[in-house]
């Protein structure tokens, strides 16, 4: 087995992989989280890869729940749901992480004011519980083009909303001395741009095949600086055909060039 075990607080007390991957986070997270181990595997390379899922989740409840010391957090490992919950301190302290990433729920991620103070705080926070770790920012995505959730929050197009959540990240990082951004978004709007004509399930999370594929790509060619546009990863949720597979990895070499 890829781990040895998980405990009764549901955090896993012991993994092998060669780089270790937390996320706090929520949908988006999972997104990102469904492949990544899967194409760092197919690439042979070990990924132990934790994501902490709210629903909806925001730096501001993310917060919250760290000053309460809440076991709120669906635990995700390798991309699949554990039935266990946890909180932040213990997973922090449950293993030394390589890289833990931060992001904002996308409604907000395009205003930093609403960033602050909560990302300075957890970032201190995993700082001192985790102090060898690099803080990644995860540049989350626009909503697909003429859906109401894009139209409630004012904007036109995609590519408008786009342009402020990314100055957003960049800001949050600047501010935090963050190690990076994994440009997840930026990949998504190559997806567009390259000819993929679907790329949301429900008009703001990524789709089930191709769009997940390129995001977790993005995150594995990021962390790692492998070339991602040989992966062979096939095993996905739903038909994903050559053609779309190889957009996706254009479309996530591109946004690690850019």
């Amino acid at each position: 087995m890829y781990y040895n075990s998980i405990n009764t607080t549901g955090i896993i007390s012991e993994g092998d992989g060669k780089m270790k991957v937390l996320s706090i986070g929520n949908s988006f997270s999972s997104d990102a989280h469904r492949y990544l181990h899967k194409v760092a595997k197919a690439d042979n390379y070990d990924m132990k890869c934790v994501n902490l899922y709210i629903g909806g989740c925001s730096l501001f409840r993310h917060f919250i729940n760290m000053n309460n010391d809440t076991r709120a957090y669906l635990l995700e490992f390798n991309g699949e749901g554990t039935g266990f919950y946890v909180a932040i301190k213990e997973t922090l302290q449950s293993d030394e992480w390589d890289y833990i990433t931060l992001q904002q729920v996308s409604r907000l991620s395009v205003s930093y004011d609403t960033y602050c103070p909560y990302i300075q705080e957890l970032t201190k926070y995993i700082r001192y519980h985790s102090p060898k770790t690099k803080i990644l920012l995860h540049q989350t995505w626009a909503y697909e083009k003429d859906s109401e959730k894009l139209k409630d929050l004012g904007y036109a197009s995609p590519d408008d909303m786009f342009a402020d959540l990314k100055k957003a990240y960049e800001e949050a990082a600047r501010d935090i001395k963050a190690d990076g951004i994994i440009p997840a978004g930026q990949c998504m709007q190559n997806l567009s741009a390259n000819g993929m004509e679907t790329i949301h399930r429900d008009s703001y999370h990524a789709g089930l095949g191709a769009a997940r594929y390129a995001i977790a790509l993005t995150w594995y060619g990021y962390m790692t600086g492998n070339p991602v546009e040989d992966n062979a990863f096939r095993e996905f949720d739903v038909p994903v055909s050559e053609y779309e597979a190889e957009i996706a990895r254009n479309s996530a070499a591109e946004a690690l060039k850019e």
